[in-house]
């Protein structure tokens, strides 16, 4: 068995991949595949409608946040959200916490003012900033709700007198969270909830029609909203694993269980990172992300010896971000606790060999 800790595309439940294959085969017993039939076909529109269906109830979403499936990563999401709702003459905050909010800054600035409240850039993005002055005014508040990359993540979101658009690619589903508070969702498929290929945007309504530029129309949320996320053909296989994911989290309860089973997975990671000598984390502890464990060697000329005792035990995709360096253990929902426990055998193997 293998155990994967890879940090996207990433591990998917088993039996999401048995299902998947059969619609690719036979879909609906239709004797057509998923791959072939129309987007348009009703059969095809149960998913979609499933889709939506699954994320309003395991989110608990009002009426007034519509969930879309769109394509182009959360990374077009950096210029579609002040796109559709930052005015040329309004200001939209930003806390930058890695590598994916320094680049949704930069998407921003195209198209009104941009305000970065705080950066843990100066310390390598180690921890969350917290104390800055939370704005009272300006369209939205930007957050990074986990960053894979350097493994913070926020414990909690902070109260916001405005709304907040959160990219939630990397922990969507792994948590509650309070919807009211935010007036867009956007989440890349591939490391919680699907395949790369969708992405997940789930918009208040009451945030749109407010900016008075020209918006191309596969761009406009409205658009999206109006067709049902079919405006064109729609990504159907990501989609329908999505769903199936989804599925499956509902059938093993909720985001309340997942949240729990995240939680044991990242106190068993952790609570070995902190007990060996050999290994130390790199995010502040208070910040921690539950889905990406960062950690180094105190000798770095170990590396290359611990992964290779990693990969014996079957456990892949550990190696650090090029960026960062050192390994990251991602611990998704679809991951069983077992990984962990195995990962942390090889940790204390280690340290018996080499400690």
């Amino acid at each position: 068995m293998k155990h994967n800790f890879s940090a996207g595309p990433s591990i998917l439940p088993k039996e999401v991949f048995q299902q998947a294959s059969d619609g690719i085969l036979n879909f609906n017993d239709l004797e057509l595949s998923v791959l072939e039939i129309s987007h348009r076909s009703k059969d095809f529109v149960e998913v979609l409608d499933r889709s939506v269906a699954l994320v309003k109830d395991l989110l608990n979403l009002p009426d007034t946040h519509k969930p879309l499936f769109l394509t182009g990563g959360a990374s077009s999401q950096f210029f579609m959200a002040p796109m559709n709702l930052l005015a040329a003459s309004d200001t939209a905050h930003y806390v930058d916490t890695g590598s994916w909010s320094t680049k949704a800054i930069k998407e921003a600035k195209l198209y009104g003012e941009v305000n970065v409240l705080a950066s843990s850039k100066e310390d390598k993005f180690s921890y969350i900033p917290k104390d800055y002055a939370k704005p009272t005014s300006g369209t939205y508040l930007h957050l990074t709700s986990n960053n894979t990359i350097y493994g913070t993540q926020y414990a909690e979101f902070p109260e916001s007198a405005i709304p907040i658009v959160c990219d939630m690619s990397s922990d969507i589903f792994s948590r509650p969270i309070d919807p009211d508070a935010f007036g867009l969702i956007y989440a890349g498929a591939q490391k919680n909830m699907g395949p790369a290929g969708t992405t997940l945007v789930i918009v208040n309504e009451e945030m749109l029609g407010k900016v008075d530029r020209d918006i191309p129309t596969m761009l406009d949320y409205r658009t999206h909203i109006k067709k049902n996320s079919a405006f064109n053909t729609p990504p159907v296989f990501p989609i329908y694993v999505s769903m199936l994911v989804m599925e499956w989290v509902q059938k093993n309860g909720g985001v309340k269980m997942m949240q729990q089973r995240n939680e044991e997975k990242a106190d068993l990671m952790y609570g070995e990172i902190d007990r060996n000598p050999l290994f130390r984390g790199v995010a502040a502890k208070e910040d921690r992300s539950k889905m990406n464990a960062t950690f180094i060697l105190n000798n770095a000329e170990l590396e290359e010896h611990f992964l290779q005792a990693c990969k014996k035990a079957n456990c892949v995709g550990l190696k650090g971000h090029r960026s960062v360096g050192g390994f990251r253990a991602s611990m998704y929902n679809a991951l069983p606790i077992e990984s962990v426990r195995v990962l942390v055998e090889v940790m204390q193997e280690f340290e018996g060999t080499h400690g």
